[in-house]
C-alpha cells in the first residue's frame, strides 16, 4: 500500500454567496472523506462562497451600474479573508482529521488592501496548515469583471507521500508554461479546479495527463436556479435569466497514461472516492518524463517570478 493515495472529490454546490453556511457543508464533506480514510479531499473553483454566475446571466459589463455595484459589494461581503480567521475551522478540522485539503475560493486578502477579489486554490495540508494560496493568473473573459490578475507566488507542489501534488485554477490549466512550472517541481499528482460543466475536462483533462505522464484530477462545482437565494440582490431578476442548470460538474480522474480511471460525472452531487498507485506514474514516465529524461534545460528553459504582488515593499 505505500504506492497508494486516496483521494476524495467533492462535487458539490455551495450555499451560493454564504461563507457560513458554504463553509459548514464543506466541512461536512471533509468529515465523510475522512470517514473513509481519504488522504486528500478537493473542492471546486471558487466555490467558498461562489462563482459570479450573474455576470453573464445580468450585464456584468454595464459601467457604474447600481446593480453590479449591489452584488459586487453583496459578494465582497461574502467571500474569504484569510487573515480574518475565514478558514480557521477548516484547518482545524484538517489536523483533527489528517486529512489534505484543496479548496477553491474567492479571496479578499488584506495583503492587496482587503477591497478587491482573488479566485484563489488554497492547499491545507494534513496538519492543518495553509502552505500555499495560488492567486489565479488571469481570470477568464467576464470574470475579468469582478476577480484580479493574480501572480506566481502560489505556483508550488507539495509533498503527499508516495505523491508531489500540484494544482491549477480552471483555464490555467489551457497555459502551457504554467503546467510546466509545475513538472518542473516534480508534480505528478495534478488538481485542477472548475466551476462546473463537462465540455471544460472532458477532452483537456487526458490531455494533461499524457503530456506530463501523472495523474490529472478535475473537480467541479455544481449550480442549479434553485441555487440562487432569496437574499442574493436581485434574486428574482437573476432567476428569470437562469435556465436550470449553469454547471453541472464533470469531475473526472484521468491516469497517467491518459486513459479514464473515472469518466466524467455530471448532474450529481455528492463524494467520489478513489485510489491511485504511484506505481503508475513510474511506469509512463519510462519513456517520457517531461522536465527529467525528456527535457534540455541547455536549449529551453523556463523563470518563474513567486513574488507575492503587493503595493508596498
Amino acid at each position: 500500500m505505500e504506492n497508494i493515495l486516496k483521494i476524495g472529490l467533492a462535487q458539490i454546490a455551495p450555499i451560493w454567496l454564504n461563507r457560513e453556511l458554504t463553509i459548514k457543508k464543506i466541512g461536512d464533506y471533509i468529515n465523510d472523506a475522512a470517514n473513509q480514510d481519504t488522504d486528500l479531499v478537493i473542492f471546486g473553483e471558487a466555490l467558498l462562497p461562489g462563482y459570479p454566475f450573474w455576470l453573464d446571466k445580468m450585464n456584468g459589463s454595464s459601467f457604474d451600474s447600481k446593480i453590479q455595484k449591489e452584488i459586487h459589494a453583496h459578494y465582497m461581503n461574502q467571500s474569504v479573508c484569510i487573515e480574518e480567521g475565514h478558514l480557521n475551522d477548516l484547518c482545524d478540522l484538517a489536523k483533527e482529521s489528517e486529512i489534505a485539503i484543496y479548496l477553491g475560493t474567492i479571496e479578499r486578502p488584506m495583503d492587496r488592501g482587503g477591497h478587491s477579489l482573488y479566485c484563489s486554490m488554497i492547499y491545507i495540508n494534513k496538519t492543518g496548515e495553509i502552505k500555499s494560496v495560488h492567486r489565479k493568473l488571469m481570470p477568464t473573459y467576464e470574470e475579468r469583471l469582478s476577480w484580479s490578475p493574480g501572480d506566481g507566488n502560489g505556483l508550488t507542489t507539495h509533498k503527499l507521500p508516495p505523491f508531489t501534488v500540484g494544482g491549477l485554477n480552471c483555464w490555467e490549466n489551457w497555459m502551457p508554461l504554467a503546467r510546466a512550472a509545475m513538472y518542473a517541481q516534480g508534480e505528478d499528482l495534478h488538481v485542477s479546479i472548475w466551476p462546473g460543466n463537462r465540455r471544460n475536462t472532458e477532452k483537456l483533462i487526458p490531455v494533461i495527463a499524457q503530456e506530463s505522464r501523472s495523474y490529472v484530477v478535475g473537480v467541479s462545482g455544481l449550480f442549479r436556479s434553485i441555487d440562487i437565494p432569496d437574499n442574493f440582490p436581485y434574486a428574482e431578476e437573476m432567476r428569470k435569466e437562469t435556465n436550470n442548470s449553469l454547471a453541472n460538474g464533470g469531475s473526472c480522474v484521468a491516469a497517467p497514461d491518459g486513459t479514464w480511471l473515472i469518466e466524467p460525472i455530471v448532474d450529481r452531487e455528492g463524494l467520489i472516492i478513489t485510489e491511485i498507485d504511484h506505481q503508475k506514474v513510474r511506469e509512463e514516465r519510462q519513456n517520457f518524463d517531461p522536465s527529467g529524461h525528456y527535457s534540455r534545460p541547455d536549449v529551453l528553459s523556463l523563470n518563474i517570478n513567486k513574488e507575492r504582488q503587493t503595493v508596498l515593499k
